[in-house]
Formats: structure tokens, C-alpha cells, sequence
């Protein structure tokens, strides 16, 4: 289910030195466990 979400993203982002600096910032998570609480992540249902 990551690969489907990271080409997802990576097909709305620009396909330039700014695109691939922002899908490296991408955190994808399989399971509900991540160490992000903090920043209130949002859980997407496939």
C-alpha cells in the first residue's frame, strides 16, 4: 500500500530538483504504528 500512495504523490509533484527533494520528505507508514504523534498524521483508508 506505500508504493501506491508514493506514486500518487509523485504524480502531482513536479518532475524537477524541487519534486524529488519533496517526495524524499514523504512518510509513509504500512501499519498504525509511527513516531509522529505529535504532528497530528492523518489515516487514509484504502
Amino acid at each position: 500500500p506505500d508504493r501506491v500512495i508514493r506514486a500518487a504523490v509523485w504524480g502531482m509533484l513536479p518532475k524537477n530538483r524541487l519534486g524529488r527533494q519533496l517526495i524524499r520528505k514523504l512518510k509513509v507508514y504500512a501499519g498504525p504504528e509511527h513516531p509522529h504523534q505529535a504532528q497530528q498524521p492523518r489515516t487514509v483508508a484504502l
